[in-house]
């Protein structure tokens, strides 16, 4: 790590994370012949980011509603993160999981999805967010599977937090991407499945999904991170179009991975990255994530050591040309 990054990393910062309605997860895991392990902890797409974010040194507040019993049994195991909690009281219940690994794979055993917020709860919430986003100065948005929050709550977000300075990250899809677009947001992070899912590219090609980097810059992202299951990570940064080479680990769990790029994303911003240098902590801290059973986890140190083997390279038209012709 050269002396500047290390100065950069070493720094005291802070990040904000909305995540409207993390979830309780209880997994079943396999010990031997013996007795099987249950694990409760925190979970839900903002409380992953977040995690991963505090793991690389951010101090990180996660503005979250909590109600209902999932709600109470959240708030400690929240804490026991490391994470500053910034909690609304909420009348809607959180979700839960709950998962049997014992055989390798995930197994869902039952599930139970979180409740839509009334009013009185969104605007605690809303005003919670804006004003841990602009002490921060870094905030990412986090979706939901079901809609927690109406969609536009994304577009005021991003439109009102960028206003006031706050770099703000948004890792969306569907509705919720094209509200976070439509207000004006720094970077967005999608994965190819979700590009195309979305109508953005008719395919996972290459040639499609850079195009759908430019239309998703269009529509109001000035930065666009696209992750490729294994493939080289595309992305438009500081006007410049990277591709990053994903290092060659065996994948133990692919959950999480995602969540970790992000959550990485948001720490490179908050230190003021290079393009490269952003794209290689993201890099490392998805595929080290992957070799791990826990979700958006990873030591710090090992992250920043694999970061420095991402090769990153710009996609220029003559890359694109020799593509097409293979």
């Amino acid at each position: 790590m050269t002396p500047q990054r290390e100065m950069a990393a070493n720094a005291d910062l802070r990040g904000a994370v909305f995540a409207p309605s993390p979830v309780i997860t209880v997994t079943v895991e396999a010990v031997g012949e013996g007795t099987p392990e249950v694990h409760f902890h925190a979970g839900g797409q903002g409380l992953w980011v977040a995690r991963m974010m505090h793991g690389l040194g951010v101090t990180v507040t996660l503005c979250a509603a909590l109600g209902g019993e999932p709600g109470a049994v959240l708030q400690p195991l929240i804490e026991r993160e490391g994470l500053e909690l910034r909690d609304v009281a909420s009348d809607s219940w959180n979700g839960a999981y709950v998962h049997d690994r014992r055989e390798g794979a995930r197994r869902v055993v039952a599930e139970a999805s979180a409740a839509a917020l009334n009013r009185h709860d969104l605007d605690a919430l809303y005003s919670a967010t804006l004003a841990s986003g602009i002490d921060a100065g870094t905030c990412v948005l986090t979706g939901s599977e079901i809609e927690v929050v109406p969609a536009d709550t994304y577009r005021r977000l991003a439109n009102d937090l960028g206003h006031n300075a706050v770099e703000v990250v948004a890792d969306l899809s569907g509705a919720q991407l094209a509200a976070v677009l439509e207000g004006g947001v720094q970077l967005v992070k999608l994965s190819h499945e979700e590009v195309v899912r979305d109508g953005y590219a008719r395919s996972d090609t290459i040639d499609e999904l850079v195009g759908a980097v430019h239309k998703l810059h269009a529509a109001g992202a000035r930065d666009v991170v696209i992750s490729r299951s294994g493939e080289p990570v595309l992305a438009l940064l500081e006007e410049r179009l990277l591709e990053a080479e994903i290092p060659e680990l065996e994948v133990v769990d692919p959950r999480g991975t995602g969540d970790a790029m992000t959550g990485a994303l948001a720490v490179a911003r908050a230190r003021h990255c290079s393009a490269e240098d952003t794209l290689r902590l993201a890099v490392a801290a998805g595929s080290l994530n992957a070799t791990r059973h826990g979700l958006a986890t990873g030591d710090r140190e090992d992250v920043e050591r694999l970061a420095d083997d991402v090769r990153v390279h710009t996609l220029d038209q003559r890359a694109q040309a020799e593509r097409r012709h293979r």
